[in-house]
């Protein structure tokens, strides 16, 4: 605030509120093939139930992909899903394909020629899609086919009427052709009543009642790309005062449309192409990521350490990686092939990778899947995260029940889970009576260090979001002791609510002239250390049973044995 010059009173604040935010801790991410859906660009979906009405139900080619994101959405209700580009196109009018990937992709890509309407996603469920259309004619009215669903035949609306056009309006009906959708052919999927050719048209309440802009921003099934020939005057405005459907310009269109493809085996860029969405974590609030289906041999080395690469880059999620299913399915050697695999896969505390495939009911196809852990596994950190917190263990028979499991492929005995423990692998082991568990809480971190369990890796993700995001409103203030007392005391609080909910045995936060010298001030720098003891998960326990004569005293025993 400037000096003041001459007598008055000024009134300003100071805010000293300021706080270190709670962060997200249980946002899923995975990037692959499905049936369905915008392709490269990141969805959020909450249920089992929103993935299949986004993405579209699996088949045998995406099964893996689709159920492994099912799996985490037992336990979590956050989920952000890429599907991955590969050769797949969007069915058209015309019958021949385009693509169009996303809503962002509509507007770069070329649609003259491919007839007025395409599919909305890329796909071969496209070609199920039938478009009816009825434009303002007793003709056209009298032929067409779901006249029953609306009121009134298509005519003038109130707007262009007012603006002295006439005859703009379209009923539109969408259909499931084939019965792909729905099971029933000739259901109806959606329906557009007295939309209007006039590219000026508005509804009563303000909002845009053209044709093209109604079924690009509303339909889940089509896109616009182009007028048809017979509605020669549509995107002309109301106000140019014409007849926008006259005798001999009648439209009754009934297209299905056609040439829309699949291609559900992306190759190895093709999915790290959808992962590589996840990499920033400036503008991608994402904290499990989920690597999928995991190929066998070098491919799946080379998509498993790239995946490694993105969360080491980000170093705010940790990466939940599976061996190939073929490692345990139908082979004789489980233990081996894991061991195999992962041995090729570079040392990080960012990344889990559990022991076995689990096979799974597929009620849309009434199969039982073959399908990797890591969907599960990322789950009980998301459900741990609810019922504790991020800093607690996922494992064990109180927190590591996995849900809806059928079957593992591989059950390791003690012999069996001592190496895969030592070679960073968390087993997943069924016990008689307690289902089937995750039984390690182990990061691929090869050396010893607390970073090596999933519980202090989390810990310290948290911490460092969470204080790194308070920490960026001392940016541009000035490096002396008020602005130092503020951030200690925005810090220590939140510490002592870490410690008090057991994350941390101690904590030591450090910011004043000791570590901002004056060459730290002249090269305008801040500099605060925290010192954190993590709380440890038990992962042995040994329970010592000491016989003693009848006449010894405890006391001497415990003492003697420094209990």
């Amino acid at each position: 605030m400037a000096f003041q010059v001459s007598p008055g009173v000024a009134v300003k604040e100071i805010d000293l509120t300021n706080v270190v935010p709670a962060v997200s801790t249980s946002i899923g991410g995975i990037a692959g093939a499905f049936n369905w859906g915008p392709v490269e660009q990141i969805t959020t979906v909450g249920s089992e139930k929103e993935l299949a009405s986004i993405f579209g139900t699996p088949d045998n080619n995406t099964f893996s992909y689709f159920l492994t994101a099912a799996s985490f959405l037992k336990y979590a209700g956050a989920l952000k899903v890429v599907r991955v580009a590969s050769g797949h196109t969007n069915a058209t009018s015309g019958g021949s394909s385009i693509l169009i990937k996303n809503a962002d992709h509509y507007d770069e890509v070329t649609k003259t020629g491919k007839g007025d309407w395409a599919s909305k996603y890329p796909g071969a469920l496209g070609n199920g899609i039938e478009v009816q259309v009825c434009s303002a004619s007793l003709t056209a009215w009298a032929a067409f086919d779901h006249a029953g669903l609306f009121d009134n035949a298509p005519g003038t609306s109130e707007y262009a009427s007012e603006l002295g056009s006439t005859d703009d309006e379209l009923h539109i009906v969408v259909i499931d052709s084939s019965g792909i959708w729905t099971g029933t052919p000739g259901t109806v999927l959606e329906k557009f009543s007295a939309v209007s050719q006039a590219s000026d048209a508005r509804k009563t309440d303000g909002t845009t009642n053209y044709y093209v802009d109604v079924i690009n921003g509303s339909s889940a099934y089509i896109w616009f790309l182009d007028h048809n020939s017979i509605l020669a005057d549509a995107g002309r405005d109301a106000s140019d005062g014409i007849s926008f459907t006259t005798v001999g310009t009648i439209l009754g269109e009934n297209v299905n449309l056609t040439g829309g493809t699949d291609d559900n085996n992306p190759t190895i860029g093709e999915i790290l192409t959808g992962f590589d969405m996840f990499s920033d974590s400036e503008t991608v609030d994402v904290n499990l990521l989920i690597s999928g289906p995991i190929p066998s041999g070098a491919d799946g080395v080379t998509l498993s350490s790239n995946l490694i690469t993105i969360a080491e880059s980000r170093k705010d999620v940790v990466l939940f990686l599976s061996p190939p299913v073929a490692a345990t399915v139908g082979t004789q050697q489980p233990a081996i092939d894991v061991m195999t695999h992962v041995a090729q896969l570079p040392s990080t505390s960012y990344a889990v990778m559990d022991s076995t495939a689990l096979k799974v009911y597929d009620k849309y196809k009434d199969v039982f899947r073959w399908i990797p852990a890591c969907g599960h596994t990322a789950g009980l950190c998301a459900k741990t995260d609810q019922s504790n917190d991020a800093w607690w263990s996922p494992a064990g028979y109180t927190r590591g029940q996995l849900l809806g499991i059928t079957k593992i492929a591989f059950n390791p005995k003690k012999a069996d889970r001592d190496t895969l423990y030592k070679g960073r692998v968390n087993p997943i082991v069924s016990f008689p009576g307690e289902g089937t568990v995750l039984f390690g809480d182990k990061t691929m971190l090869s050396k010893p260090s607390a970073f090596d369990r999933i519980n202090v890796r989390r810990l310290f993700i948290v911490l460092e979001k969470a204080i790194a995001t308070a920490a960026k409103y001392q940016l541009f203030e000035f490096n002396d002791e008020f602005t130092r007392a503020m951030f200690k005391n925005m810090v220590e609080p939140f510490m002592r609510d870490v410690k008090g909910r057991r994350g941390v045995t101690d904590f030591l936060v450090v910011c004043d002239s000791t570590n901002n010298t004056g060459e730290v001030v002249d090269r305008n720098e801040f500099v605060a250390d925290i010192y954190i003891k993590p709380a440890r998960s038990i992962n042995f326990i040994s329970l010592n049973f000491i016989a003693t004569r009848t006449g010894v005293d405890f006391a001497e025993i415990v003492g003697r044995t420094g209990a």
